[in-house]
């Protein structure tokens, strides 16, 4: 009873906890053959791409459809059927029993063949075009190979393909080639030559035949397989050239690919370029320790030249295992389908190859959810068994089980997609185990939108524990999603409770700009003195509620201020600024500045007020706003800066209002800088001023030395030389002299070099004169006299004629000339009034 219970538990193959997926399922053929194989015994099957044949141990042959449902039953014999044969229509089939009977009938016709031979009958094959009159052809395989050929009247003939080698215990026929297998080995007849054309002798001859018989499968019409005991070759038929025949076949056999496998072969059939094999196991029972029968496996191989590379390997448990043979284990497959047959005598196995819904429940039962919901969105369109949303929602799950709430909550974005209704479930799963926060980051906020209950929930959430997350979301959210009022509502009750928060702050005004109250917002950016109170200003255009607010953003960033004012000269005037900044001249020097810099015109009302507030806070740009200024009072200027003693100042406003002299002089004494002071000579370039500079310094000998070192080229050093007086001792005087000497030498070879140059293009120039005027001027037809607009050639050549030609290419009959006036004998141009353009007014005459 529990080896029974063990074989029903399960019709899937034993597969171990590895994490090699396998490549094959398993079903158990059930329906109609259940109920054969309560009663009797499989002994053959065959496999048609319409349907299937049954043999069985008492005599039965059924027809069954894929599913396993009889569909039509022949009761052939009391004893064992040991073989049914198809052809490729599946029309005619024929039958071998114990007892010797054969039977080759159509299935679909009433045509028939009985024979009764004194032996049994291992094997039948009919012709795998039988159906076509010329191919009505069999084979049987007892003692002899015999072929059965319908002739002349019906009547069929039997001749003998081979015998005397012991039973034939297999026969596969493909295309024109047939292969058997007796107690020698495996050959294969040439039905076209009828030669045999190969011998492959079997390699293990301690194996009984009868109980480990050869297996036989044809891969295509020239590729047979052959597994006998634990030994596989696959041979391949292959055409002899010309001239290597003589008396021997023109087909030959080789064998290309050649291995042995750990256990014994029960069946054969093709994958592709792989195997499919079916073993029989031996073991040694562990409580015994007796030699039993184990499950039969189901290996895919790789053939390779001299081995073979195992690409899955599955434990069968089918009923009655431990009392089975070798010889009781058949492998049918269908080519189509890629299906396997798996027969023994209380159990038919389905074998076939895992499709993508199958390679997706693995990957989910390895809890690879990942890979799974890959794979099915690369096989959307073939995958019948399984969704995607299914498979994601899976995955979800499990993340969240495994405590991954912050992936479980991204992978919804992908997964969920647009689905509203799984997205607010998916969002109160979140709130049950206390994940809320995980998921606000990936709630969608455009296409689709959920309710706003679920992002006033999130929000809510945030408040009560992270002010900063808060935040994020009110920035990173569209206002519209949740209800502004109530959460405004719920920060103003947590700002009672602690009313400098400046998160909380920031976050409100940031709630009052969506709500469009701008002004409640300006009034806590400014509060915070916050970098943003500048862009809402200009996004929401609230220069009338920051008229009587200009100090506190001066304050806060004048710079900023400052360009946003004059930017909207048009909303806050410059006078309102001014009048605001009243109190603060700092501030108020700050706006002019940047006003002046600007336009000097724009602010001129106020260039008078800017002379204290650049004395005051911008000594060092009040020199340049006393030059650049048109408004700006001088006398109130030079007031200011006499007053607080702005040296450089009053000195250029001194010389600007006329009063030169007394610049100088200020330099000279309160400055004590002669650089300074030959620099404001040589910019009024006044003799005076020179003068009086010589006559303030010629008893200093250092301003001595300075004006000896800079005047050479603007006034005449002797006029200095000769004021020193006899026995004044000055610094560096050979230098100065000598730099003197220098600059006099330098004026000297400049004046040369400028004579030279211009002698050199004034020859230059009268060289080119010289050269134009010697150039020949072509005179010819088409030329015309400028007076009378007549040829300038005569018609008749032989008479004599005179032509006037200058050098402006302008051409007169000497006649039509007029006369010079002048005493002189030069001539000009009437046209171009050559008298006036100098070179190019001598004339060419031509007489003939």
């Amino acid at each position: 009873q529990e080896t029974r219970s063990n074989e029903e538990s399960t019709d899937e193959s034993e597969e171990d906890e590895s994490e090699e997926e396998p490549k094959l399922k398993y079903e158990r053929l059930s329906n109609g053959v259940t109920e054969i194989l309560q009663k009797d015994a499989a002994s053959c099957m065959t496999v048609h791409e319409k349907f299937l044949a049954l043999g069985t141990h008492y005599g039965k042959v059924y027809l069954l459809d894929v599913q396993g449902n009889i569909t039509q039953k022949f009761d052939v014999s009391p004893v064992k059927i040991n073989q049914i044969s198809l052809d490729e229509s599946g029309e005619h089939m024929g039958v071998c029993s114990e007892d010797g009977k054969v039977q080759v009938f159509g299935l679909y016709s009433a045509e028939e063949f009985h024979e009764m031979f004194d032996c049994p009958i291992k094997i039948v094959a009919v012709h795998p075009h039988f159906v076509r009159s010329h191919f009505k052809q069999f084979v049987t395989g007892g003692k002899k190979l015999l072929l059965y050929e319908r002739g002349w009247m019906n009547r069929w003939k039997p001749s003998v393909l081979h015998e005397g080698e012991g039973n034939i215990r297999n026969v596969k026929w493909r295309g024109h080639l047939i292969a058997w297998a007796n107690n020698m080995g495996v050959k294969i007849l040439d039905m076209i030559s009828k030669q045999r054309i190969t011998n492959v002798p079997r390699d293990d001859i301690s194996l009984r035949p009868d109980m480990y018989p050869c297996s036989l499968c044809w891969k295509d019409n020239l590729t047979l397989i052959i597994g006998w005991g634990n030994s596989v070759k696959i041979c391949s038929v292959k055409e002899r050239h010309a001239s290597e025949m003589r008396d021997i076949p023109n087909r030959y056999v080789e064998i290309v690919f050649q291995f042995d496998t750990e256990f014994y072969i029960s069946g054969l059939a093709p994958l592709c370029d792989q195997l499919v094999i079916l073993s029989y196991v031996k073991e040694i029972s562990e409580k015994t320790e007796v030699e039993c029968c184990a499950r039969p496996r189901l290996d895919i191989v790789q053939p390779l030249p001299e081995s073979c590379e195992e690409i899955s390997s599955d434990a069968l448990t089918v009923r009655g295992f431990q009392e089975n043979e070798c010889r009781d284990y058949h492998l049918e497959y269908s080519e189509g389908e890629s299906l396997f047959y798996i027969i023994s005598p209380r159990d038919v196995v389905v074998a076939k190859e895992r499709d993508q819904d199958d390679h997706i429940d693995w990957l989910l039962e390895k809890k690879k959810y990942e890979e799974a919901l890959m794979a099915a969105e690369i096989s959307q369109k073939t995958i019948k068994k399984h969704k995607i949303l299914d498979i994601g929602l899976a995955y979800i799950n499990h993340l969240v089980e495994k405590g991954e709430y912050d992936l479980a909550a991204r992978k919804c974005q992908k997964i969920l997609g647009k689905n509203t209704e799984l997205w607010e479930f998916e969002v109160y799963k979140f709130k049950e185990i206390g994940q809320l926060k995980a998921i606000s980051r990936y709630l969608p906020r455009r296409d689709p939108v959920l309710k706003p209950l679920i992002y006033e929930m999130v929000l809510h959430e945030f408040l009560e524990s992270d002010y900063e997350g808060f935040a994020t979301l009110i920035k990173e959210w569209p206002g519209d999603l949740y209800n502004n009022t109530i959460i405004v509502q719920a920060v103003v009750d947590h700002l009672k409770k602690d009313p400098q928060n400046r998160t909380l702050l920031q976050t409100l005004a940031e709630l009052y700009t969506y709500d469009q109250r701008y002004g409640r917002a300006l009034e806590i950016y400014l509060t915070l003195r916050h970098k943003d109170v500048f862009q809402l200003i200009h996004k929401h255009n609230l220069f009338s509620s920051i008229r009587d607010k200009i100090v506190l953003l001066m304050d806060f960033d004048s710079e900023k201020a400052v360009d946003m004012l004059l930017d909207n000269e048009d909303k806050i005037s410059i006078d309102r600024v001014v009048e605001e900044l009243e109190n603060r001249p700092e501030l108020q020097h700050v706006y002019l500045h940047k006003l002046f810099k600007r336009d000097h015109h724009k602010g001129q009302r106020y260039h008078e007020k800017q002379i204290s507030l650049y004395a005051e806070y911008d000594r060092p740009n009040l020199l340049p706003f006393l030059r650049d200024s048109t408004h700006c009072p001088l006398e109130k200027a030079l007031e200011i800066c006499q007053q607080r003693n702005f040296v450089e100042e009053t000195v250029y406003l001194l010389s600007r209002m006329g009063n030169s002299r007394s610049a100088l002089k200020m330099i000279m004494e309160e400055l004590q800088d002669v650089d300074k002071a030959i620099e404001f000579a040589k910019e009024q370039d006044d003799g005076e001023l020179w003068e009086d500079l010589i006559l303030y310094s010629i008893d200093k000998p250092p301003f001595i030395t300075g004006l000896l070192n800079n005047i050479g080229t603007h006034v005449d050093p002797i006029l200095l030389i000769h004021r020193i007086k006899e026995g004044m001792e000055i610094p560096n005087l050979r230098d100065s002299l000598v730099k003197i000497l220098q600059d006099y030498n330098l004026q000297i070879l400049l004046r040369e070099g400028c004579k030279k140059i211009l002698v050199a293009d004034s020859l230059s120039l009268l060289k080119k004169m010289h050269r134009t005027q010697m150039k020949g001027v072509l005179v010819d037809e088409e030329n015309i006299c400028e007076s009378c607009l007549s040829p300038i050639l005569p018609s008749d050549a032989s008479k004599s004629f005179n032509v006037v030609v200058f050098h402006c290419r302008h051409m007169f009959h000497k006649e039509c000339l007029l006369v010079s006036n002048t005493v002189s004998p030069v001539q000009f141009c009437n046209i171009c009034s050559a008298k006036h353009r100098g070179p190019g007014s001598a004339i060419l005459e031509m007489k003939k």
